[in-house]
């Protein structure tokens, strides 16, 4: 499912218009964007958890040459499983 199809499965169940049901997607994702770029979290009971993860810097190596890499420090989003969504899945 891509995003015009979960614009499109929204529309149909709240039975709103492709274009409210856009605006109201895009709304859904930005907040949550915003929240994550703040370092919060969004926690949606019977669903999961958004937050930020840190991942400290490290050194690699490139495949190619084996040359040893420096891989700074970054945050990464995360998303973990509520109850809810792992028994609807199961």
């Amino acid at each position: 499912m891509n995003k015009n199809d979960l614009v499109s499965a929204v529309a149909s169940s709240a039975g709103l218009s492709k274009a409210d049901a856009a605006k109201a997607v895009d709304g859904v994702l930005d907040a949550v964007r915003s929240e994550l770029r703040r370092g919060g979290e969004v926690r949606l009971a019977g669903f999961g958890t958004f937050s930020v993860a840190f991942r400290k810097a490290t050194t690699g190596r490139n495949p190619r040459t084996g040359a040893v890499i420096q891989i700074p420090a970054k945050k990464q989003p995360k998303f973990r499983a509520g109850k809810g969504l792992k028994q609807a899945v199961n």
